[in-house]
């Protein structure tokens, strides 16, 4: 019997040796694919940061030149100044039926196109706008979420600004009614990247209050991105009471605590002082304004606001950018013109007076 189960302890030990053996070499065979830092390769196997994970149902597709394998090679082909064509075989198969995975990769890819490949990008056209710009209609949000950064990468070729501009109501759109964090991201990169026309000032009125919730979310890049299109608006005249009146949580002076990310502090306190600017300015105070008590004017400006102790806080901040813009709306508050002329309006309750 001994030797009978030492027979059985060999054979079992030989044959776990024999299967580790066989799952390292197999290892080895299947390394994965080397991704250096060039563009090309970059292009060619690493996944873009914003992608979404895939879904489980989905089958991988696949290797095909409409995924962008060729990318590179047409990156190669525009350094010797022939057109490899890429681009527009994806936004050709882009017109074609596809499920909400195929367009939505299609789209990044052409975004990757548009950003690698600029003459073949120049050599687009409007129609080309409109077919992707046609995509923030589907039904699926991660199509949408390319669409807009598509959107984006044209943008940067100033031929296709004005097109791009029309859209800016649907995104608006998107944006005050979709609650997406990575959509809202999308979206107002894609309005922080021109200067908003004229005719969408009634939009952005309807959407300001979502605007002002995004802000106060606790995702802090689409805070940043919602910031500095509030500070963009904050200098356009029409656009200024309608912020300044915008309903705001009780704790709204916490975008100012020294504690938050040095990189929302600052667009927060460049939002500070455009207001500031703004409101004490002729054109401003040439009118009787009245402000609701739960509005930000109250929140910054207001009797009972907080925002000095607040500031003064932020001098003493680790990082300098911070400091400097500290400062700066400390001045805007004190500016000469502003002194004894404050918007008179009815005394109101603040949260502010038991403290955050």
């Amino acid at each position: 019997m001994d030797i009978r189960k030492g027979v059985v302890s060999l054979a079992t030990g030989a044959g776990a040796v024999y299967l580790l053996y066989k799952a390292i070499k197999a290892g080895i065979k299947c390394q994965p694919p080397f991704c250096s830092a060039s563009p090309i390769c970059i292009a060619r196997e690493c996944p873009h940061p914003g992608e979404r994970a895939r879904p489980q149902e989905v089958p991988i597709p696949q290797p095909e030149p409409v995924w962008g394998g060729y990318l590179g090679l047409a990156i190669e082909r525009e350094r010797h100044g022939r057109d490899s064509g890429e681009l527009r075989r994806l936004l050709n198969s882009l017109e074609c039926k596809q499920d909400p995975y195929t367009r939505s990769m299609i789209l990044h890819s052409i975004t990757r196109c548009v950003y690698l490949l600029e003459s073949e990008a120049s050599a687009c056209t409007n129609d080309d706008i409109t077919l992707v710009g046609s995509m923030l209609d589907d039904k699926d949000n991660s199509v949408k979420i390319q669409a807009l950064n598509t959107l984006k990468a044209f943008s940067g070729i100033r031929k296709f600004r004005l097109k791009i501009q029309e859209h800016s109501i649907k995104v608006l759109e998107l944006i005050s009614t979709i609650w997406d964090s990575e959509l809202h991201i999308a979206g107002l990169r894609l309005l922080n990247n021109f200067p908003l026309p004229d005719f969408v000032h009634p939009q952005l009125r309807r959407v300001m209050p979502a605007l002002m919730e995004i802000l106060q979310s606790d995702y802090i890049l689409a805070q940043v991105q919602a910031i500095r299109l509030l500070s963009s608006l904050a200098q356009k005249n029409d656009l200024l009471y309608d912020i300044l009146n915008c309903q705001v949580h009780c704790n709204f002076l916490n975008l100012f605590q020294s504690t938050q990310p040095g990189s929302l502090l600052f667009e927060v306190l460049v939002f500070a002082e455009r207001l500031s600017e703004g409101r004490s300015s002729p054109h401003y105070r040439a009118v009787k304004w009245h402000y609701n008590e739960q509005s930000l004017h109250e929140a910054l400006f207001g009797d009972d606001s907080r925002l000095a102790d607040r500031l003064l806080a932020l001098v003493i901040h680790p990082e300098e950018d911070v400091q400097i813009q500290a400062c700066k709306v400390i001045v805007s508050l004190q500016c000469p013109q502003d002194v004894g002329i404050r918007p008179s309006c009815p005394p109101s309750h603040s949260c502010f007076n038991n403290g955050e």
